[in-house]
């Protein structure tokens, strides 16, 4: 039972007020800065990206490969927020809608996110264009970048210190040595020049990818100079091949394991940073790779993996608060783990790039042994760029490689009038709950008004944050939601009224009826809200689409009621009871159930005397 000596309202009124000043600086003073929440593709229209599916043998895809896919970037839609948007299967295509007109969300989606970890063997600038025979214009073929014109008494292309058509002492099989003055992508930044990195000792490989890849060309077979075919034989213009054969000639030009084929191919590497990668997501992992940064600006040649993005647990973003900039934060598997501390240790100063996709996202040096199964991908991120990494990474990689085909704004399906529409039925619902409560509870009526305000800000406020921070939006089924929420906040206070009025009849006067009559009705009230809650949380799980949103705004709202019926309306009627002017009938319109009350006591009393 309360008690008025344990009852202090000023402290639950002060510190609903904080919390609602809270929410609204953030809403001003964070982010964009502008009070507008997200709307949904229903409101406002939306993107819709159309992917197609590609096999690395050009063959159709399966059903259940198409399926599986589609679980997968609908489980990445759902970890960027409730955003109402949609996935679907059109013959070899998944049609991703998403609100706003902002593209590149829906094409992160689509990405394939395979992750290679591979140490880095060497890395050079990109260059403007490569000349017919493989080198970078202006530098004669053989010609090693750094080394302008070659080795005095050297053939055209050897290396120095090695011995023609064999590896140094001490180094990997297939690795290349940095030559002195060569740029790498390091912690120095471009154009540095940097000293050789250790070279990493064998590890464990990955499994091979399933189907196969095809071998490698012959490492010995010459390359005739002049000659318009790339390195590996890969003919210059290789669009009227098939997608497989594209693939393959990119692994015999990217991933082989001679040393002059590698520096050719770096070369040419170096004038196709800008242009699409037939070979995003088909490289095998056993092999080498020469590949570009995803910020076109350097070329890498990379060992083999030592860790595969099927080794990840967990993927969070955020921003790291010494350097002030956002990151990635991974989490390994136990094997995984177990792998990445083995190799940090017996590695310490080596670059080592995480491949995404078959490009470099990062390429830090290892500082020092990283045990515990956790570490961080650094780089050139954005707030939005990071949680879309983290989100694909988190999620898994697909099946298939999908390419982007097409891209095109759809109009809003109900539009801005049907909102308005909806607004305004909400509002008159609204008015019409308060006019009730006025004619039935008089001032009291008061009291419930102004906790409905409180809670629609607090809604509000929450709503934009929201939207701004996990890309919810805004859609009709969620507009309904609200309003369906913010009725039943009324009904909380229908309940703690009647229960009033309940030890009013009892004879009780209504400063020490509010107290008792709190105590019996927040029971009822937390009983209500946990079986609605309970209904909404069912709802947003095995939901789809806007339903979703109605479920979410409905758990919201029921989480909202219980904080303003315990920190709003209780303290205002508390101090209402305790006011002279409030405990008049008139006023607080509880006239007719005193006089029920004083009735109940005289009948009482002429029983007794009888």
């Amino acid at each position: 039972m309360a008690s008025s000596s344990t009852v202090h309202p000023a402290r639950y009124l002060a510190l609903f007020l904080v919390l609602l000043i809270g929410a609204f600086l953030l809403v001003f003073f964070t982010g964009d800065k502008k009070p507008d929440p997200k709307l949904g593709i229903d409101l406002q229209g939306g993107t819709r990206v159309t992917l197609t599916a590609r096999t690395p043998d050009g063959s159709e895809p399966s059903r259940d490969a198409l399926l599986q896919a589609q679980q997968i970037i609908s489980a990445r839609v759902d970890g960027l927020g409730v955003s109402g948007s949609e996935v679907i299967i059109d013959g070899n295509n998944l049609v991703i809608t998403v609100p706003g007109d902002d593209t590149s969300e829906a094409r992160s989606l689509g990405q394939t996110a395979r992750l290679y970890i591979r140490p880095v063997v060497h890395a050079i600038p990109a260059g403007e264009g490569a000349a017919p025979g493989g080198a970078p214009e202006g530098m004669p073929p053989g010609a090693i970048p750094g080394m302008p014109g070659g080795v005095p008494g050297m053939p055209p292309g050897a290396i120095p210190g090695m011995p023609p058509g064999g590896a140094m002492p001490g180094m990997p099989e297939g690795a290349m040595p940095l030559p002195p003055g060569a740029l790498q992508g390091g912690p120095g930044g471009p154009g540095e020049p940097v000293a050789p990195a250790p070279q990493p000792r064998p590890f464990p490989q990955q499994p091979a990818p399933s189907p196969a890849p095809e071998p490698p060309a012959d490492p010995a077979a010459p390359i005739p100079p002049g000659t318009p075919a790339g390195p590996g034989g890969m003919p210059a213009d290789d669009e009227n091949l098939s997608l497989a054969d594209q693939i393959k000639q990119e692994k015999l030009r990217r991933q082989s394991s001679d040393q002059m084929i590698q520096i050719l191919a770096m070369q040419l590497q170096a004038s196709q940073c800008g242009q699409e990668d037939v070979l995003a997501g088909n490289d095998d992992p056993n092999l080498p790779l020469i590949t570009c940064s995803q910020d076109g600006t350097t070329v890498y040649l990379l060992d083999k993996s030592i860790i595969a993005g099927e080794e990840i647990a967990n993927a969070t973003s955020g921003l790291n608060q010494q350097a002030g900039e956002y990151v990635v934060d991974l989490e390994f598997k136990d094997q995984g783990s177990k792998t990445w501390a083995e190799f940090t240790a017996a590695n310490v100063g080596v670059q080592t790039a995480f491949v995404l996709d078959s490009k470099v996202v990062s390429a830090p040096v290892i500082n020092e042994p990283i045990p515990g199964g956790k570490t961080q991908i650094t780089g050139q991120f954005t707030q939005d760029t990071a949680r879309e990494l983290a989100n694909v990474l988190k999620y898994g990689s697909l099946p298939l490689s999908f390419e982007s085909s097409e891209a095109e704004t759809v109009s809003a399906t109900l539009g801005l009038s049907s909102l308005r529409a909806g607004l305004i039925a909400g509002a008159v619902g609204l008015a019409a709950v308060l006019l009730y409560s006025l004619l039935y509870y008089r001032a009291l009526g008061v009291l419930i008004a102004l906790s409905l305000v409180a809670s629609g800000a607090m809604v509000f406020a929450i709503l934009v944050l929201l939207g701004r921070y996990i890309n919810y939006t805004l859609d009709l089924a969620g507009i309904a939601g609200l309003i369906i929420g913010i009725g039943m906040t009324a009904d909380s206070f229908v309940v703690f009224f009647e229960r009033i009025k309940d030890e009013i009849r009892e004879g009780r006067s209504f400063r020490s009826a509010v107290p008792r009559g709190w105590a019996r009705a927040r029971k009822t009230i937390l009983s209500g809200n946990a079986v609605t809650f309970l209904a909404a949380a069912v709802l947003y799980f095995l939901a789809v689409g806007q339903v979703k949103g109605f479920a979410f705004t409905l758990g919201l709202t029921t989480i909202l009621d219980v904080v303003v019926v315990f920190l709003v309306t209780w303290p205002l009627v508390y101090l209402a009871s305790k006011s002279p002017l409030w405990a008049k009938p008139s006023l607080n319109g509880l006239g007719a159930v005193q006089q029920i009350a004083r009735e109940r006591r005289a009948a009482a009393t002429a029983a007794g005397r009888g």
